[in-house]
């Protein structure tokens, strides 16, 4: 009855937070709210609390949210950018894991060099979700932010991998560079391979399902929300990088296609449940962040405290220097792939290329920690083989912990300052491939409408011959509307912008119109529950197709 009662207290405070932003008089990104309610949860009065198991929650929230970013990740611009993806999730952690586990042992000898290492191994991932929380959709150039997720996607893995070889150096006494590198390209490429292979048999797996049973979406919905934990645990089973192959099982089942050739109510389905696990997962994720926090934190500082009058102070300043560290290696790092791709840039003749601050900032802030740091600093042993306790374990978490949340309010007291002044782009190359496509494909259906025409004509009589070339007519209308607004020039369409315009307001009044007659038949016991539940849900779909068509009035 407890775990029943923790549990829906959590998920009150999610939907409480996404409804508590609205009321505050200034803006507060999302998770640094949820880790604050989390914080308040945690307070003597409310006294709730939550054992952090790691391992359990390692597997219960991260896979699914990874496979989601994986599936939504946009397949050309992930490969046009690998370089600096794999240059920041990849080398940039070695980097970091080198350089800051060596100030850390430098700066607080009584941690050793294998212990510093394993910290600064849970500091090099960067979380992606906190990030888009903090600046929220639209506000980061699209090009930034595409490499800061990939980023975020493919350090999770490495930063683990890392950590692992650190805590083994710790345990051990040994350590060999060899056999590391060697096993972590193991380890990342067959989590790759894994969740990319398990990803093609999902794909695979749900044809032949649908070919026996039919295309029922429940059957569908629950495989794919299974498919990452799967891809999890085979990985894990197998001995290479669960979180690799959550994020390959999300870009395969991407690149298959897969939802191509499922039913309109199976994609409707997919979405909305995938929508609100993605809102509940990433809410309860800083939520419980919120609850460990005040206890790591806290505990720490008083225990310094009740030492000395200046040890509190002492463990503020190793924080602010480890997170100084941070931020000077991860600007050096981006700054010297800037400048490099800025040199590759002349010599192909384009000499007015600069490296500008204001990005270098952006990157460099833009990596916040989260949830994963702190999974990775408790996972750490409580002893050594021999029984001893791990060197510096709690002053390790605390530093880890004390990070997180300085990330966070860094990065969301800097991030809307660099900002502020950089107006969201008006005509970039997507938004121009998007209306190329709009009209293609308006061209495409005018097409396919006067095919099916001539068709069905042929057999028919004059009046049906006539009521079928006046259907298609009033269909083909529409499409060359949407043409006439995207191929012609700005002047030449104020008139088709306006109807449209107007289309909309009366197709919205019509609705409501609908929806309103329903809920008063049913109020007048004309129709019963079953019917207005099916009518509701045919408005519905109709006016979230109608609300999805783009706007070309804005």
């Amino acid at each position: 009855m407890e775990i029943l009662f923790t549990v829906l207290v959590l998920l009150l405070a999610v939907a409480f937070s996404g409804v508590a932003r609205k009321w505050l008089p200034f803006a507060v990104p999302l998770p640094l709210l949820q880790i604050a309610l989390g914080a308040a949860l945690a307070w003597p009065v409310l006294d709730l609390h939550v054992t952090f198991d790691p391992e359990l929650f390692l597997l219960l929230f991260i896979p699914p949210l990874l496979f989601l970013d994986g599936a939504r990740t946009p397949r050309r611009e992930f490969v046009q950018n690998k370089r600096p993806i794999l240059a920041l999730a990849l080398g940039l952690v070695f980097f970091t894991v080198a350089g800051v586990g060596y100030f850390v042992h430098w700066l607080i000898p009584a941690i050793p060099l294998p212990v510093a290492f394993a910290l600064a191994a849970v500091l090099s991932p960067t979380d992606a979700v906190a990030l888009g929380g903090i600046v929220g959709k639209g506000r980061i150039p699209d090009t930034l932010l595409q490499i800061l997720e990939g980023e975020a996607l493919m350090n999770d893995a490495s930063g683990l991998v890392a950590l692992k070889f650190a805590v083994v150096a710790a345990m051990t006494g040994t350590f060999s560079l060899l056999n590391a590198s060697a096993s972590f390209v193991l380890i990342a490429l067959g989590g790759l391979a894994c969740g990319a292979l398990l990803g093609v048999a999902f794909a695979w797996g749900r044809n032949l399902l649908v070919s026996f049973s039919g295309d029922e979406p429940g059957p569908q919905v629950v495989l794919m929300l299974l498919l990452p934990f799967a891809a999890y645990l085979v990985a894990e089973r197998l001995g290479v990088s669960g979180i690799l192959s959550a994020v390959a099982a999300g870009m395969a089942v991407n690149a298959s296609d897969l939802f191509k050739s499922t039913s309109l109510a199976t994609r409707l389905q997919a979405n909305s449940t995938w929508a609100m696990i993605e809102f509940v997962f990433n809410g309860l994720v800083f939520i419980l962040l919120g609850l460990q926090l005040p206890h790591i934190i806290g505990s720490a500082l008083v225990e310094a405290h009740h030492d000395s009058a200046t040890a509190a102070w002492q463990l503020v300043g190793y924080v602010a220097a480890v997170m100084l560290a941070l931020h000077v290696l991860r600007f050096v790092w981006v700054w010297a792939l800037r400048y490099t791709a800025r040199a590759a840039m002349r010599k192909q003749g384009m000499l007015h290329v600069k490296a500008g601050w204001r990005t270098l900032s952006l990157m460099t802030l833009g990596g916040v920690r989260g949830a994963v740091t702190l999974a990775g600093v408790l996972a750490l042993p409580l002893t050594l083989p021999g029984g001893a306790p791990f060197p510096a374990r709690d002053l390790v978490v605390f530093i880890a912990a004390s990070i997180i949340l300085l990330s966070l309010l860094l990065g969301a007291i800097g991030l809307p300052l660099l900002l502020r002044n950089i107006a969201p782009p008006t005509d970039t190359r997507h938004h121009r491939e998007e209306n190329r496509a709009r009209s293609l494909i308006a061209h495409a259906a005018i097409s396919a409408l006067e095919r099916e025409r001539d068709a069905l004509s042929v057999d028919m009589s004059e009046a049906d011959a006539a009521s079928i070339t006046t259907l298609t007519a009033q269909l083909m209308e529409i499409y060359r509307r949407r043409v006439a607004v995207l191929e012609t020039e700005a002047e030449q369409r104020e008139h088709v912008v306006r109807e449209e315009r107007l289309m909309r307001n009366l197709r919205g009044v019509a609705m409501r119109a609908e929806r309103d007659e329903a809920y008063r038949l049913h109020k007048a016991d004309e129709i019963n529950d079953e019917a207005l539940a099916k009518l509701i849900r045919e408005i519905d779909l109709a006016e979230a197709a109608f609300s999805e068509r783009p706007r070309f009035d804005k």
